[in-house]
């Protein structure tokens, strides 16, 4: 104790750093107390103290003593406490040691590095915090990742998503759900579901759901459930907390005010578009061919293009760019003349708009005046498009209000009133979805518009600017309306103020509930909670702990559920008990309106009011609307703020610029207010309607008007208006009033308008006014109702004059019905749309049950047919004075009486009957359904009337019936009425027409299914008018079913009908409408053949002759659906379950053609079905040449973005050509010519060729056809065999051309004859391994078509150009005639080369390999050869260690035989050298032929000549094999690669011309030989997996047969990482490295080979080469390297090791007497210098190691050193000690095989030395089992047997491989030393005597018992490297201490190499042996 006190004492006067450093850990331990309580009175954070501890930390919080590593925490948590964001400086290093080292201690020590972490989060670092976390979450312990992922938790829950970026926990956490376990995936649940609190459910499920596994995403999703409410951070950072006393000395001065509070309790909004990574969508566009595209002439391609756009920008953030050319094309395309287009550019720019946002402000401000301007269009699907765009634009932040002004007051001003309340409308978007701030600054400039457009004649334009005003209410008040408000009459001001009312109400009740709630939520939240450390896991479902504990009992426990749900039933029963509000305003003077406006406006401001200057009156209404603006709470001095302007100025004022600055304040009041009560627009109404008959007030009045509608809705209004406008003097204010509800129609459409009155208003007042100006603007205010009650609207005007009817038909066909429309403005008050008459129904219905009288009734039954016809007169007269719109009440008993009258024996009163139920169910609607009680039934029994007009009042009671209820209504009734047996043929074939014509109308009716039985039924009715009728019914049936439901009901369908339905059901049929038979009879009529010949029934016939027959249900194209666009926005092709090689397997390779069979046909029409997309596929298999070349053009343009797709389904597109040129139209087959080239372009430019079976497809059919009867086909077919025979090979197109002369097509073998003349001249020495088949060219020279004699013969002459008179011996068997005329030709072509002066013929091939020879590659190209067709390697790659020049070489004498070959072998080295691949070969025939004569000379002196050569013939070859390679990938034969690998072949079976290659010449020829192992592109080579296996061969001999130890050092050179311009192709740097370690494990497998083998080829090895290799090495790895590779477990460094570990195994100590060429005096010592010790230890230990010298000798230096007296000879001393520990091998049982091995290796070399002399002291037995053994040994060795299979043992050191040293005296007592035999000692201590033969098996017997394991062993035992897999571990982290005696593996002799000497050895037993 008194010492570790004196420590401690003498420890603190050290400085911190040792005190913290200190070895004694209590030390440590004080140190870091002490530094704990500095850190705790320090006060101020910029203390300079602070700044000499923050570097301590990083090695304090690290320390491997627990306890000392607590109070290491303890003082860093003080010091971050004490320091400020300035300490961050620190935060890497410190958090990085925390995570590797204080995660996984004891839970104190994890709980205080939390702390510290959320402390480092508090100091503001939190970029160093996630990146801590990033990696400490990758640990492999699981305990240390869950304290990780709760710390990640807390910090999220302290501090909230606004200090921690929810983005980087997003990234972490699908890791985390994939963890193995499970408390860390807990974990991870619990981070989610926190980060739902603070950033909302949707967008944390749209990121992470779509990377988890479906059982994750139940389990959280279930958790989710039980998320509800917002979060609150606990905790604040730093530079908050500075400013937390400011703001308490403020909050003190100014009270208890619970306003601000509330807003930072809210839970922050997360944007996902934050949350998200930017796609780049630029590049993709680009490959697209968008642009080229969006030029096209064609629609359909202009659209696609532009289909793509869209589909690439629908990504959620696009990735900046350059989008400026992209706009200027989109804007061009919105005014494109197809909408199809223009909607697809319209969508377009909205993706853009909501990927880009504020990136496409520049873009939408240039675009939006042409979007507003296409609001015009009234086409739907353009609207909706336009609506959403324009919405997504300022909704993504491109646009705001004040960037928009002139633009909308431009399109408002449009003389379409489509644009101008579609504007507006979207203006109100715009305000709704803006900040208050911007709305007050932008409003001044809409509120006067708006007004202004409250005038306008549109009702829809009106409504619309009422929602604008409501709007610019709703969010900043009433002020802004204020004065615009005074210039509406009553009923606008009205409307007005419900609308804001309507619209602001709830809102802010809501909100202050809201707040309420949040404020109380704070106030509780607050308080005294306890802090309880949570965890991730806590937040589970039964550990979720409470979220805000409350602080006392009093306050109760609040649920968030409960208080929603208690908040909202409060709103509901105030809404309940609200009562009706009063609409008639009292009066109040002017006194008790300043009264009450108290202090809200200045005094001064209303004394100017009363003034009588209007200068003064118009200061002050600016002033007031200024004051108004600026209140906060308008909503409550709303209608004492009107009552005021009403009262003064008031609306007598005269002067103009009061008045519209009083409407303006009007105005702004009711779009700000929340609400604007019904009393404010009553008393604002009158002035604002006598307002807009002024023009200089017009506009601000109509404005007003409009906000008073979105106010209180437009019926309110307009009810004011008519009691206003009718009785006014003025007639201005009832013409423009009228013109402003034109307006407020189109704005709010007439769902909140009773219409009734409305019409009775325009009848009664506006249409008989005497003004025109008056009934004009009535009549366009009909107008614009009938757009949205259709022509119903007449029937209540039949009593207007004739005159007016047609101009109201006029405005009608202006205005067309355009149906439900959704309103332009919304109403901000919740109007009931009971107001409406009609309710949603538009017009008003009337009750006729009053006027259906019992006398009516009683009529119906009358015996008179008069009294009954006036019955039914009748009940048409009611209905005429309902406007044909009544309601279904009390008309039961009237569908009694019209059913009874169907039965009626009077056939004209039926079919009047007939036309008033249709006229009933007309004017009732869609209730006549239920209130017809089934009189549907009984009208179609009149359908089997006889007579043709009884059946057509009966359709035409059906198509009235159709227009008020929808067709599914009346299936029931009309699948009786076919199945009724008493319908005639002509009732029933009426019927199926009529469905036909209906269901053609529709594209898409799943109930039509119904109809299919009984019309499948009527196919096999007796009349063919029937059968007829019902075929072309179930062609519209299967059309709208869709094929899902059709093959659902197929089992039901018998008969003729199935075969029509398996015709028709196929892909792409159900969106055709029915045709005529002409679409029948393609090819896919053939396929369903078997089908129609197994129906036996006779009636097929007839039906399928009917079908042949153009029907009345054929017509024309329908236009492209919403079906056929979605289809057309799919990828064209669909490969993603593609198997081409299934499909190749099936194919025959025929050269011959044949024509296509009828299920071959099937097949391609089943692949083409599977694989492209269903409009292309339609268009290719269509009958119609026209549609195929369609779907040709779609191929063409997409086909630079789809090779890759195309390729993989060439097979089927070859298929599908050959149809094609099988049939006869031009058209097509001339598109089919035109798209061939640019196909195969694209595979020349995809590096891709034809596979055989592709060309078995293909080849024999456009051969046949070659000779087709246009000249123009021909031309094209022509250079299209031509261009395959390049992109193919011409040794694999040949045969197709040669069976084409076969063909019985003259013209055929014209064109084929004419090619093979073309290959000839063109490809030169490529065909002349195929110059024998030139027999069949000349044989044609005797047929006699003199055209086909011509092409043969020219076909000779170009031969005999080429290969001069060597051409007669390829001609064959020739009659006489035929060489005559041959001579003649060839003599012809001898003249024109001489005028062209080409020379002689044949000169070209010995000229060619002249100018190889003297002049180089150069020429050679000149001379016109292969060169020509056969293009330049793609990569141009650089060529490492092989020269360029001629070697120096021998002269070979011997010259060979052949062709125009080279000479001799110098000739031939130079024609590989510098020609070209096909030249090469010729060169290479040379070499082969000296090297097999060489090989077969018993004498070998061939072989030492050309060993000279063999280096330079080696160069040239690994030169030649890139180039090679490289033109054979380019669609030429592989001729010259077979030629190359074999030449290197017969090279390296001869171990002397092996051995001659240097070092230098082998590392280039096995870097490319694996390089091209290991590409992908050799398989797809011409005989690619032949090359493959000839390159396999070739490397495994050259590792048999090279110099061993350039070999070695070559490979190992290699494991280094290759440069990339070695590599045949370039890529990018993550597919190099890929390359890299695939190069680097083909490299490992060849030194594992060699490395297997080194046990008998160790003397061939020179070690201190290899061993120099090895030391580069690792010198240039570097021990970190080393070290960072060992953990990776790193393949190359493993290998590299293992080659060490098995030259140490082999060669023991005497391996340090070749490190020659290391330098082991260098400071640090060599690396390999280590490996070899560590080594040495391991061996000796395991006892496999034959000790020589101490072990644990670590001095390299000279070995004098440490030994004064050396021996004499060292080398004696080491020779003897090696045959000591031999002959110990040799007399143990299991291990004398290997000792005879290695005295065998001995005897070789030491053949000076006598083994036997060295035994003179052993028996005679042993010396005669040695003998014999050797003998045994040698003559395995002779028949090339080794123990490679044996343990390894030591052989003698290659040091000594010197001339064998004369040792006479070798004395063997040195062996028997007890010092260095274990052997001897083992006998001695065991007291058996050696020299017997029990001593020796007892001997054995107890090593057996050792090696067996029964002697006890703690240590590890070293691996054996037997294969390739088994590599020796990493031995550097077992300590030479702990390495024991290991089990010995030995495997058994092998028995039949020495089986006599066992045998002898047991013949031993009986006597005895001799001591040795």
């Amino acid at each position: 104790m008194a010492e570790d006190e004196k420590i401690l004492k003498e420890a603190k006067k050290l400085p911190w750093e040792d005190r913290l450093a200190h070895k004694n850990w209590k030390v440590r331990n004080e140190a870091n107390v002490d530094l704990a309580s500095v850190c705790d009175s320090i006060t101020d954070p910029k203390d300079p103290r602070l700044r000499d501890f923050g570097h301590l930390f990083r090695k304090t919080v690290a320390d491997s003593n627990a306890p000392v590593q607590e109070k290491a925490l303890d003082a860093l948590v003080a010091f971050l406490k004490a320091a400020d964001a300035d300490a961050g400086r620190y935060a890497k290093e410190v958090c990085d040691a925390i995570a590797a080292k204080c995660l996984t201690g004891r839970p104190k020590t994890v709980q205080r590095a939390q702390d510290a972490l959320l402390l480092w989060v508090e100091l503001e670092a939190v970029d160093v915090f996630l990146d801590t976390l990033e990696k400490a979450i990758k640990n492999k312990v699981a305990k240390a990742v869950v304290p990780a992922v709760d710390v990640m938790f807390l910090a999220l829950s302290d501090f909230g998503s606004k200090v921690i970026p929810p983005k980087r926990i997003l990234k972490m956490l699908p890791e985390l759900f994939d963890h193995q376990d499970q408390n860390v995936r807990a974990s991870a649940k619990g981070v989610t579901i926190e980060l739902c609190r603070w950033i909302g459910k949707d967008p944390v499920k749209s990121i992470l759901f779509e990377k988890m596994r479906d059982t994750m995403k139940k389990e959280l999703e279930a958790e989710l459930a039980n998320v509800s409410g917002g979060a609150k951070p606990s905790r604040k950072i730093r530079s908050e907390q500075d400013k937390e006393p400011e703001a308490e000395a403020s909050s003190d001065v100014v009270g208890n005010g619970p306003t601000e509070e509330p807003v930072a309790d809210a839970p922050q909004e997360i944007d996902e578009y934050d949350l998200m990574d930017p796609v780049d969508i630029l590049t993709p566009l680009e490959k697209s061919g968008f642009w080229e595209g969006v030029k096209a002439t064609k629609w359909l391609e202009r659209k696609e293009a532009v289909a793509e756009l869209t589909k690439l920008a629908s990504t959620k953030k696009i990735a900046p760019g350059d989008f400026s050319e992209i706009c200027r094309t989109l804007k061009k395309l919105i005014t494109d003349v197809n909408l199809a287009v223009a909607v697809e550019a319209i969508q377009a720019i909205g993706n853009l708009a909501r990927g880009l946002r504020t990136h496409f402000s520049a873009s939408s401000r240039f675009m939006l005046p042409v979007l507003l301007e296409k609001l015009k269009e009234k086409k739907p699907t353009v609207a909706e498009a336009l609506t959403q765009t324009l919405q997504a634009m300022y909704k993504a932040g491109c646009l705001n209000l004040v960037d928009i002004i002139e633009d909308v007051k431009t399109a408002v001003k449009n003389k379409v009133p489509l644009v101008r309340s579609l504007t507006l409308n979207w203006l109100t978007f715009c305000l709704e979805t803006s900040n208050k701030a911007l709305i007050l600054k932008a409003h001044k400039e809409y509120v006067p518009l708006c007004m202004e457009c409250l005038n306008d004649g549109t009702p829809d334009v009106r409504d619309a600017a009422f929602s604008v005003l409501a709007a610019i209410a709703k969010s900043v008040g009433m002020r802004p309306l204020e004065r615009s408000l005074e210039k509406l009459d009553d009923v606008r001001r009205k409307k007005l103020s419900e609308m804001i009312a309507s619209s602001g109400g709830e809102s802010g009740g809501t909100s202050s509930v809201t707040v309420q709630s949040s404020v109380g939520s704070t106030a509780t939240g607050n308080s005294e909670a306890p802090v309880v450390r949570k965890s991730a896991a806590s937040m589970l479902s039964g550990k979720r702990p409470a979220l805000s504990a409350p602080a006392s009992k009093k306050a109760g426990t609040v649920k968030t559920g409960g208080s929603k749900k208690d908040a909202a039933v409060r709103n509901e029963n105030s809404k309940s008990a609200e009562p009706p509000e009063d609409v008639e305003p009292a009066e109040m003077g002017l006194e008790e309106i300043e009264n009450r406006l108290g202090s809200l406006v200045k005094t001064e401001t209303i004394s100017q009011l009363k003034s009588s200057v209007w200068k003064e009156r118009l200061e002050a209404t600016l002033s007031l609307k200024e004051q108004i603006e600026g209140l906060q709470e308008l909503d409550k001095s709303v209608e004492i703020l009107v009552r005021l302007l009403c009262a003064v100025p008031g609306w007598n004022d005269k002067n103009v610029q009061v008045q519209q600055q009083v409407i303006e304040i009007i105005t702004y009041i009711s779009s700000t207010a929340a609400k604007f009560p019904k009393k404010c627009v009553v008393l604002c109404i009158t002035g604002t309607s006598e307002r807009v008959a002024d023009i200089k007030t017009r506009a601000s009045a109509m404005k007003c008007l409009t906000g008073f509608c979105e106010a209180v809705g437009p019926g309110f209004v307009f009810e004011r208006l008519y009691k206003i406008m009718n009785g006014h003097k003025n007639p201005k204010v009832l013409s423009e009033g009228l013109l402003w509800m034109v307006s407020a129609v189109d704005d709010f459409g007439v769902s909140l308008l009773k219409l009734k009155d409305l019409i009775d208003f325009c009848k009664d007042v506006g249409l008989q006014s005497s003004a025109a100006a008056t009934r004009n603007a009535t009549i366009k205010l009909l107008g614009a109702v009938h757009k949205f009650v259709g022509p119903d609207i007449k029937g209540f005007l039949n009593d207007v004059k004739p005159a007016l009817i047609s101009a109201l038909d006029t405005e009608y066909e202006k205005n067309p019905f355009e149906g439900t429309v959704a309103p332009k403005r919304v109403v901000k008050a919740s109007v009931s749309t009971s107001t409406s008459g009609g309710g949603l129904d538009s017009l008003p219905r009337e009750d006729i049950s009053s006027k259906i009288t019992p006398d009516l009734l009683k009529g119906f039954e009358s015996p008179d047919w008069k009294i009954r016809l006036e019955s039914i007169e009748a009940v048409n007269k009611i209905l005429e004075e309902a406007n044909k719109r009544i309601q279904p009440t009390g008309t039961g008993e009237l569908f009694g009486g019209l059913r009874g009258r169907l039965l009626d024996s009077n056939k004209n009163l039926v079919m009047q009957t007939l036309t008033t139920i249709g006229g009933v169910a007309s004017a009732m609607g869609p209730t006549v359904e239920k209130a017809s009680k089934g009189i549907l039934s009984d009208v179609l029994k009149c359908l089997g009337d006889n007579k043709k007009h009884m059946r057509e009042c009966t359709l035409a009671a059906l198509d009235l019936w159709l227009g008020a209820v929808h067709l599914d209504k009346m299936i029931p009734y009309i699948i009786i009425t076919l199945t009724d047996g008493k319908m005639g043929a002509e009732g029933r074939k009426d019927l199926f027409d009529w469905l036909t014509k209906q269901l053609a109308g529709l594209s898409d009716f799943v109930d039509a299914i119904h109809l299919l039985k009984p019309a499948s039924t009527a196919m096999t009715d007796k009349s063919a008018d029937v059968r007829k009728a019902a075929e072309g019914c179930i062609s519209e049936i299967l059309r709208v079913s869709g094929q899902e439901t059709i093959e659902k009901n197929i089992k039901n369908i018998q008969g003729p009908a199935l075969a029509l339905v398996l015709e028709k059901v196929r892909p792409g049929f159900v969106q055709e409408p029915f045709e005529s038979s002409k679409t029948m009879t393609g090819p896919v009529s053939k396929g369903v053949s078997k089908v129609t010949k197994s129906t036996s029934n006779g009636t097929l016939k007839q039906g399928s002759r009917s079908r042949a027959l153009p029907g009345k249900g054929s017509r024309p194209d329908q236009i492209t659906s919403v079906h056929d666009i979605a289809i057309q926005s799919q990828s064209l092709l669909n490969t993603k379950d593609s198997n081409k090689e299934d499909r190749e397997r099936v194919v025959v390779r025929r050269i011959k053609f044949e024509e296509l069979r009828p299920e071959q046909i099937q097949d391609l029409e089943n692949d083409m079905m599977k694989y492209f997309r269903e409009d292309l596929q339609k268009r290719l298999m269509s009958p119609d040449f026209k549609k195929q070349v369609d779907g040709l053009d779609i191929l063409l343009k997409a086909l630079p973005s789809l090779s890759k797709d195309i390729i993989e389904v060439l097979d089927i597109l070859l298929r599908w050509f050959v149809l094609q040129l099988c049939k006869s139209n031009t058209t097509c087959l001339l598109k089919v010519l035109d798209f061939l080239p640019e196909l195969f372009n694209t595979l020349k430019d995809e590096e891709y060729c034809l596979t055989e079976a592709e060309a078995a497809i293909f080849l024999p059919c456009l051969a046949e056809k070659l000779g087709h009867n246009i000249e123009k086909v021909r031309e094209k077919m022509r250079e299209l065999m031509k261009q395959i025979i390049q992109a193919y090979s011409v040794a694999k197109t040949y045969p197709y051309i040669l069976e084409g002369l076969r063909s019985k097509n003259n013209r055929t073998r014209i064109e084929c004859t004419d090619l093979i003349g073309y290959l000839l001249e063109t490809c030169g020495t490529e065909i002349s391994g195929l110059l024998k088949y030139l027999n069949m060219v000349a044989s044609l020279t005797a047929e006699r078509d003199g055209e086909l004699r011509k092409a043969a013969l020219n076909t000779m002459a170009t031969g005999y150009k080429i290969l001069g008179d060597d051409i007669w011996r390829y001609v064959g068997k020739l009659t006489d005639a035929q060489k005559s005329m041959l001579d003649d030709r060839f003599k012809w072509k001898v003249k024109e080369m001489e005028k062209r002066r080409e020379g002689r013929p044949g000169d070209a091939r010995a000229a060619l390999r002249r100018s190889v020879r003297d002049n180089g590659p150069e020429v050679a190209e000149q001379s016109g050869d292969l060169s020509q067709i056969v293009p330049a390697p793609l990569f141009p790659r650089q060529n490492y260690g092989i020269s360029e020049q001629i070697p120096e070489r021998n002269p070979v004498p011997r010259t060979i035989a052949g062709v125009n070959g080279p000479a001799d072998w110098n000739e031939a080295l130079d024609i590989i050298m510098f020609g070209s691949p096909e030249q090469s070969v010729e060169g290479m025939k040379v070499v082969c032929h000296e090297l097999a004569q060489a090989s077969n000379d018993p004498e070998e002196s061939a072989i030492d000549e050309l060993v000279k050569d063999a280096d330079g013939l080696v160069s040239c070859l690994a030169n030649k094999v890139a180039k090679t390679f490289d033109v054979s990938l380019m669609g030429a034969s592989s001729r010259s690669c077979k030629y190359v690998l074999n030449t290197l072949m017969q090279t390296f079976q001869n171990k002397k011309l092996a051995h001659a290659v240097k070092e230098g010449t082998l590392e280039s020829l096995i870097t490319e030989l694996l390089l091209w192992l290991l590409d992908e592109r050799v398989p797809r080579m011409e005989d690619g997996s032949q090359l493959l296996k000839a390159l396999n061969v070739l490397m495994l001999k050259i590792l048999d047969n090279a110099d061993r130890t350039s070999s070695f050092v070559v490979l190992i050179s290699l494991l280094r990482p290759l440069d990339p311009s070695r590599w045949p192709s370039p890529a990018t740097a993550e597919i190099y490295a890929v390359r890299n370690q695939k190069f680097s494990d083909l490299v490992v497998k060849c030194l594992i080979k060699l490395t297997k083998l080194l046990q008998s080829t160790i003397y061939e090895v020179e070690l201190d080469r290899l061993l120099q290799s090895i030391h580069v090495y690792l010198q240039d790895l570097g021990m970190e390297e080393i070290r960072r590779r060992a953990g990776a477990d790193d393949k190359p460094l493993r290998m590299v090791k293992t080659v060490l570990h098995e030259l140490v195994k082999l060669r023991g100590a005497a391996i340090k007497g070749h490190l020659s060429l290391i330098p082991i005096d260098m400071r640090p010592q060599p690396i390999i210098l280590a490996y070899i010790d560590l080594n040495l230890e391991t061996l000796a230990a395991a006892r496999m190691l034959t000790s020589t010298g101490p072990v644990g000798q670590t001095h390299w230096t000279d070995s004098t050193a440490n030994n004064p007296s050396p021996p004499a000879n060292s080398a004696d001393v080491q020779l003897k000690q090696e045959l000591g520990a031999i002959f110990k091998k040799i007399g143990d049982k299991q291990t004398s095989t290997i000792g005879l091995y290695d005295l065998y290796h001995i005897t070789k070399s030491y053949p000076k030395v006598d083994i036997f002399s060295q035994l003179q002291n052993a028996s005679e037995a042993f010396r005669t089992y040695i003998r014999d053994g050797l003998a045994q040994v040698e003559k395995n060795a002779a028949a090339g047997r080794t123990p490679s299979s044996l343990p390894l043992s030591t052989p003698p050191p290659s040091s000594l491989a010197l001339p064998s040293p004369d040792i006479p005296s070798l004395d063997v007592k040195p062996l028997m030393n007890p010092k260095s035999d274990s052997y001897t000692d083992e006998m001695r201590g065991s007291n058996i005597n050696p020299g017997t033969l029990d001593a020796i098996r007892e001997r054995m017997r107890t090593m057996q018992l050792a090696t067996s394991g029964s002697v006890e062993s703690t240590v590890s035992k070293p691996l054996m490297p037997t294969s390739d897999d088994n590599v020796p571990m990493d031995e550097q982290n077992i300590p030479p201490s702990q390495m024991g005696a290991a089990e010995q593996v030995v495997l058994p002799m092998d028995e039949k190499a020495l089986s006599g000497l066992q045998a002898r050895m047991e013949r031993l037993k009986g006597g005895s042996l001799e001591h040795m």
